[in-house]
């Protein structure tokens, strides 16, 4: 598929299939020194906390509601329903990307909509004491996920204008790592914290009222920290007011749509994390039914420890390692080993289901692999979008395709929980093993420009 143009240098950006508006055709001629601006304040001062405020809600509202639940007795079914719900904002914000693009700046939109994700996060708080804290707390992650999907838009844009390609490709593995890392503050840390005030006597609803608290605390410092240390190039600006009509709006979606292979490229961001999409949804829950139930009875703790930190670890580091082999020999080189690392390592979860180890330090090890799998082969997936997205309107057209990915993780979510219930985890495992071959197919579908994200030697 070739979705966009290698590029020729690290030092222009590649050629755009579609002729740009009048103000972005000044924007690329200016790219270089609107990204020596952003250069001027190292990527590695905002790039790591930007990736980190980008995975805190994402990880609060799709894995923390999950454990909450189940520590308040809600039942698998009804989580898995109600919390692959919440990836709906995720699907839908292509919707309103181009507002994004033709209203404000980037940089705006990225502080607003933190500081918007921890009043939300003081508000999921304050309802879990009431009588219908299930209903109540599901419409405030709803409001999250919002502001948090809108969020996605603004940072990933924002990361496309300030940074050249060899860079983007080279901090891929950054990036998921310290959205990763917001995974392990928020699985590991966390999760940890709440079993801890739970040890010391509190009940489940004052422990996680504990947790909301601090997350809103440092989302509120976070926010702090970007309206300070984000740079501000010249190239991130909104459109010019006449640009500002339902006619740009709508021309900028059927640009997407008129990509080269199109069905093969929405095929590919939909089926790609098939598997995944309902292993994710049951892997904590098991971890957390007794082993009568087919799980393997850990604690709030030892899931922090064991999924939360040792995984999710080892998830960073597949992350940094997939991003550094992707710069070094292109994506098209690398992508089929990364594909296959991500997916061989799931039978992991099919082991533990059956031989239900009681070793923490044997489930930690299971868990590294399988997560340090995963990492290898996200940083596929995303390049694989950055690929997508590239033209004059790739702020928009990467929301698109993460849009499509969220609805390739919603929809499976939705009935894995029912699915569980009915196979019972050995089997449900051995399915999500099945489960691969689309995306196997989807990849084997996919083209790539040859040398694309690799960087170029110096002159």
């Amino acid at each position: 598929m070739q979705a966009a143009p290698s590029p020729s240098s690290s030092s222009k950006s590649p050629p755009s299939p579609h002729p740009a508006s009048a103000s972005q055709d000044a924007g690329s001629a200016a790219a270089t020194r609107d990204r020596a601006e952003a250069g001027s304040r190292s990527a590695w001062g905002w790039v790591p906390p930007l990736y980190f405020a980008q995975g805190l809600p994402y990880v609060v509202v799709m894995t923390l509601s999950v454990i909450l639940y189940k520590n308040l007795e809600v039942s698998n079914t009804d989580i898995a329903l109600y919390t692959s719900w919440l990836y709906l904002p995720w699907v839908i914000k292509p919707l309103w990307s181009p507002l994004v693009e033709l209203m404000g700046t980037k940089r705006l939109w990225i502080v607003v909509l933190q500081f918007v994700v921890g009043a939300s996060l003081a508000m999921v708080a304050l309802t879990l004491p009431m009588d219908r804290f299930f209903q109540l707390s599901l419409a405030v992650f709803w409001l999250m996920a919002f502001a948090s999907a809108s969020h996605d838009i603004a940072a990933d844009g924002f990361y496309l204008l300030a940074l050249e390609q060899h860079q983007q490709a080279a901090f891929v593995g950054v990036r998921s790592t310290f959205y990763r890392l917001a995974n392990i503050g928020g699985q590991g840390g966390l999760v940890w914290l709440a079993g801890e005030l739970r040890e010391r006597g509190d009940s489940w609803v004052t422990a996680w009222q504990g947790v909301m608290a601090v997350l809103a605390g440092i989302f509120l410092l976070l926010a702090a920290y970007h309206a300070w240390r984000l740079p501000t190039p010249a190239i991130d600006r909104p459109a010019a007011p006449g640009e500002r009509h339902w006619k740009t709006f709508f021309t900028i979606f059927a640009d997407f749509f008129r990509k080269p292979e199109i069905a093969v490229i929405i095929g590919f961001l939909l089926l790609y994390r098939f598997p995944e999409a309902q292993l994710l949804k049951l892997a904590t829950p098991f971890l957390l039914d007794p082993v009568s139930a087919g799980g393997l009875g850990l604690t709030n703790k030892e899931v922090g420890l064991a999924y939360g930190t040792v995984g999710l670890t080892a998830l960073t580091l597949g992350g940094l390692l997939g991003g550094w082999i992707i710069s070094r020999v292109g994506l098209k080189q690398a992508l089929w080993p990364l594909v296959l690392a991500m997916h061989l390592p799931n039978v992991v979860f099919l082991a533990m289901a059956w031989a239900h180890p009681g070793s923490l330090a044997v489930i930690c090890g299971a868990l590294a692999i399988e997560q340090f799998g995963y990492g290898l082969g996200f940083t596929a997936y995303l390049m694989v979008m950055i690929l997508v997205a590239d033209g004059p309107h790739k702020t928009a057209h990467y929301a698109l395709c993460t849009g499509f990915m969220a609805l390739g993780m919603m929809l499976p979510g939705m009935w894995s929980g029912w699915l569980q219930d009915q196979l019972g985890y050995l089997h449900f495992f051995g399915w999500v093993l099945i489960a691969t071959v689309p995306s196997l197919v989807m990849t084997a579908l996919i083209r790539v420009p040859e040398g694309f994200g690799r960087k170029a030697p110096a002159a």
